[in-house]
């Protein structure tokens, strides 16, 4: 989210993903993709360099080693876990295939 200025002075964040179009007037307009529309106190540049730092912030944070190799570690725990969970309930499923019906008119 990225911080803009209204004209009465409160602070309001909005989503730089759902930005159109930035209209620099006399006042800055923003277009959403609902078709609001935000008068602002901030200039078209300020407005864009918020919007280029906060997708940077976002890419630093997917690229950090450390998160890399937590999800890995999830990842082969989950293939480990999940290989003997389908051996377990395959010869669960095998010995009760001929003792329970498949559906109420296999009775």
């Amino acid at each position: 989210m990225i911080v803009v200025t209204r004209l009465d002075k409160q602070r309001m964040y909005l989503n730089p993903d759902h930005i159109i179009c930035i209209e620099e007037t006399p006042d800055t307009v923003i277009t959403l993709f609902n078709g609001n529309r935000y008068i602002v106190i901030d200039r078209a540049s300020t407005i864009i360099s918020r919007i280029v730092a906060f997708r940077a912030k976002i890419s630093r944070r997917a690229a950090f080693p450390a998160a890399r190799r937590y999800l890995g570690r999830t990842l082969a725990h989950r293939l480990d876990w999940s290989k003997d969970r389908v051996e377990d309930a395959s010869a669960d499923f095998q010995g009760e295939q001929n003792t329970i019906p498949f559906h109420s008119r296999d009775l």
